[in-house]
């Protein structure tokens, strides 16, 4: 399928650094969908009685009200607010984490080519542990930025300022791959050289392009890497 309104052509000769989300880009959205749609109130539901459609109706709004926001990817904070461990009930359902297809590919051309790749992500280092434990990734990055250590979201231009200082990037010769519009048009702003949206975050969602940037379904759309030995 042709990507909306910008061309696929990443040229790989002119890129050097390799920023990566975490969540619906390399990873399965599923996992975090189902934890925060379905779980985490099921949970709720049985410490306090209600049903699990009482449940939702009462944790979708909390979880709406800091959408895009920092608190919203905090574990702690919602530790505070639900009263419940949020990051053992991750565990629970860990069985859910899964890569996504042609990431592990897409990771070692990569290396192979020299790129440097960073995890740049929102979402709490609890979380990014226990991904990394469950995927086996971490090896593949130079090295793993949650944006809690700048206390600023990757919708912020505070984010990328620090990111820019903390690892040196050039961002003319920067990619960027993640799934959310805010946090791409962020990156966008910012002057990240090419920006590529995440079409498919979710196994359980169908494809939906999304406008202004280069849209890959897969990372096997995103491999010309090899073609450039």
């Amino acid at each position: 399928m042709a990507p909306v309104g910008v061309e696929n052509n990443i040229d790989w000769t002119a890129i050097d650094t390799i920023l990566l989300d975490m969540d619906g880009t390399l990873l399965d959205l599923n996992f975090d969908l189902h934890f925060w749609m379905e779980y985490l109130p099921l949970v709720y539901a049985n410490k306090h009685s209600l049903t699990h459609q009482q449940s939702k109706d009462k944790i979708y709004p909390m979880l709406e009200a800091e959408q895009g926001k920092l608190h919203w990817y905090c574990l702690d904070y919602w530790q505070n607010i639900f009263k419940l461990d949020i990051a053992k009930l991750k565990e629970d359902v860990s069985h859910l984490i899964q890569i996504h297809p042609f990431v592990l590919e897409f990771l070692a051309q990569a290396k192979t080519h020299n790129k440097r790749i960073y995890l740049v992500t929102n979402a709490h280092r609890k979380t990014v542990q226990l991904k990394m434990q469950v995927t086996n990734l971490e090896s593949y990055f130079d090295d793993i930025i949650s944006s809690h250590d700048y206390n600023a979201p990757k919708e912020d231009q505070s984010f990328w300022q620090q990111l820019e200082q903390a690892i040196g990037f050039d961002k003319k010769t920067s990619i960027f791959f993640d799934d959310s519009i805010s946090v791409l048009s962020s990156a966008q702003k910012f002057g990240i050289g090419t920006v590529v949206a995440i079409s498919k975050p979710s196994s359980k969602i169908k494809t939906k392009p999304v406008d202004g940037f280069i849209n890959i379904e897969t990372f096997e759309q995103a491999i010309p890497l090899k073609h450039h030995a």
